[in-house]
């Protein structure tokens, strides 16, 4: 019994120890995805079909660890912990897989939710360097271009539906509704294979509509995909390297205070002498 007590003790302070510790949590997770990829090719009548419950037994018991030492009032309080709770309490299903095999199918839907629980250890990535200012200088740049890029998306629109009406009977496959349209133009503007809806239009037109078929998605890909996406990306990038150049202006601004007043210094030393 004088044995048991330390041995049950130093267990415990070992259990938290490790589901306290971030880095241990963050193993497991990627471990998991990696059994749920594994899985995913179907493989029956495998070993792998009962190590999923354990990695769920392993996220409760993290779960009821931190509630036990933190208490369920401060646990739930951090919106982390609430999407960590939620997702464990959904994944208790896959338990069943311990007696039958070939549900750990159709709970996998549920089991991919917990690999999300990894964005948590995003906060890790503070301890690079400059990561702040770099966060700093992402918010700036959506801040700035914002109004930018909600009106390349509102002439995407635009065009999409003038194309859907021009050729939804032509092209269905790319153009029979407009958000079929709106996604084809928007793939259009990537540049990327461009011509290849032109020329489908043009193989099933006269000479005449196949002409300025393809005058206008020239026009189209000139003003949407060489000029807008190259503005807003301008924009964008401007604005997130202009905190640097705030900064060396303030820098210059500085060292010609410095200079300025280490050139008073000289003046009047020299008229001393």
């Amino acid at each position: 019994m004088i044995i048991v007590l330390p041995l049950r003790a130093n267990l415990s302070l070992n259990m938290k120890k490790y589901f306290l510790n971030d880095y241990f949590i963050l193993v497991l997770i990627i471990a998991n995805a990696l059994l749920i990829f594994i899985q995913e090719f179907e493989l029956k009548g495998t070993v792998l079909d009962y190590f999923e419950p354990i990695f769920t037994i392993l996220f409760m018991m993290e779960l009821a660890i931190k509630i036990y030492e933190f208490g369920f009032s401060k646990y739930i309080s951090n919106d982390w912990n609430k999407f960590d709770f939620i997702l464990i309490i959904i994944s208790i299903p896959s338990l069943a897989a311990i007696f039958y095999t070939d549900s750990i199918l159709q709970l996998n839907i549920f089991l991919a939710l917990r690999v999300f629980r990894v964005f948590k250890f995003f906060r890790l990535f503070r301890f690079f360097p400059n990561v702040i200012k770099l966060i700093t200088s992402i918010k700036r740049a959506l801040k700035a271009s914002y109004l930018i890029i909600t009106g390349f998306f509102v002439a995407v629109f635009i065009v999409s539906l003038v194309t859907c009406s021009l050729y939804k009977n032509i092209a269905p496959e790319y153009f029979n509704n407009p958000l079929n349209s709106f996604y084809s133009i928007f793939r259009l503007f990537s540049i990327e294979g461009w011509y290849e809806i032109p020329d489908l239009i043009a193989s099933r037109s006269n000479n005449l509509i196949s002409f300025f078929s393809k005058l206008y998605f020239i026009v189209l890909l000139l003003c949407g995909g060489i000029l807008g996406l190259s503005l807003v990306n301008s924009i964008f990038v401007d604005a997130m390297v202009s905190d640097n150049n705030d900064n060396l202006q303030e820098e210059v601004l500085e060292l010609s205070k410095k200079i300025e007043t280490l050139t008073e210094k000289i003046d009047e030393l020299n008229k001393r002498i």
